[in-house]
């Protein structure tokens, strides 16, 4: 046998340690570097030399209305309407004044003549709110990272079946609403938008799972995903530390995570059209909860303290008397549903979001009320009312 080497040995957790602060520094400097190139003035002079040779290639009609859509997009109005004259001009100074938020920069887009964004839109980077409903746009446009004073992305009811990784730059988002789309998964990038305080994916065709990089949305108060397939809750959604109410009805679920009372501040809970048999009794711990609504018909078991407490509107709600007949009906639909799939795509068709906002309507009446309601009754909503 040949001589033996004494091999030195480290303590390996002090090097991943020293290799994490090293990554960690190296990421903050890119993340630097990168704002840095964002609100540099080459990025400003370069779009307005791209602005001024995309003038170049229009006729003078075209440039003429260019140009007037532009400064009537800059006054933040969204309809075509005429100067009413100096007087009109200074109430809306003095009504700015009082109002900061009147002094928003707004774009609106709805109507289902619209296929996709205007070209004119990446222009304008200096919006602060998008508001865009009822459209066939499939997708949003490259040019989105542009807006990075972007605090609102209102885009519900159109055809979207995706949001690009890019989203993730946005990093000045409070409020995202991709309800009644066709979203069927959610980069993780979003997780960077860690200002956002609500989010709203209602009404997607196959969304079952969130990523856990958005356990990050430590601001979130409102996240609202119901109308969707997911048959648990998210992780992440465990993590939204802040969340004061949680949407999460109409789906799979067949239970509730037994550690739901780390949602210290939470509101509101919405789980009904749900398969739920029981609530667990970790939601009589969360101090804050003031309002729980469920679907009454397969619950079986429910805590004491949460039925009785006098703080907390809990309200059961009841189908009619001939649920399993309805059930059945419903699982026949389902599967016509999934043979029509693909023609319901090509018909460009979405969720209808009616149902939805006559369970808002009624649930936020409630609010309003001082009797503490134990159970009701719910009328079909496939009526049209």
């Amino acid at each position: 046998m040949g001589p033996k080497l004494d091999v030195p040995v480290y303590d390996l957790s002090l090097i991943r340690g020293i290799w994490e602060i090293r990554v960690k520094k190296h990421r903050q400097k890119q993340k630097k570097e990168q704002e840095r190139v964002q609100h540099s003035a080459l990025a400003r002079i370069d779009q307005e030399w791209q602005y001024r040779i995309y003038c170049k290639t229009l006729k003078t009609p075209e440039l003429d209305q260019l140009h007037h859509y532009l400064e009537r997009s800059t006054r933040s109005q969204t309809d075509a309407q005429v100067y009413a004259g100096d007087q009109q001009e200074e109430q809306k100074v003095q009504q700015d004044e009082k109002d900061p938020d009147q002094n928003k920069l707004i774009f609106q887009l709805d109507g289902d003549r619209w296929m996709d964004f205007p070209r004119e839109l990446q222009w304008m980077s200096y919006l602060q709110e998008w508001h865009v409903r009822g459209t066939r746009i499939r997708q949003l446009p490259d040019y989105l990272t542009l807006f990075t004073q972007l605090t609102v992305l209102q885009i519900p009811q159109n055809a979207i079946s995706e949001l690009p990784p890019e989203i993730g730059k946005l990093t000045e988002l409070r409020t995202l609403n991709v309800s009644y789309n066709r979203l069927s998964r959610v980069p993780p990038e979003l997780g960077n938008c860690e200002k956002m305080e609500r989010l709203e994916l209602a009404g997607n065709y196959n969304l079952s799972e969130l990523p856990f990089e958005l356990s990050s949305l430590k601001q979130l108060v409102h996240l609202d995903i119901a109308e969707n397939r997911f048959v648990s809750i998210p992780i992440c959604t465990l993590r939204m530390t802040s969340l004061q109410l949680l949407d999460l009805s109409n789906n799979e679920l067949t239970d509730l995570p037994q550690d739901m009372d780390r949602l210290e501040q939470l509101v509101t809970l919405y789980v009904h059209k749900n398969n739920l048999s029981y609530l667990p009794m970790c939601l009589t711990d969360i101090p804050t909860l003031r309002m729980v609504v469920v679907s009454g018909d397969e619950l079986s078991c429910t805590p004491t303290r949460l039925c009785n407490n006098p703080d907390i509107k809990f309200i059961r709600l009841y189908d009619n008397t001939f649920s399993e007949k309805r059930k059945k009906k419903q699982e026949e639909q389902k599967k016509k549903q999934e043979k029509r799939r693909r023609w319901r795509e090509q018909k460009e068709e979405v969720k209808d979001s009616g149902e939805k906002e006559f369970m808002e309507a009624y649930l936020g009446s409630l609010k309003d009320r001082d009797t503490v309601p134990f159970s009701t009754t719910k009328v079909s909503i496939s009526c049209l009312l």
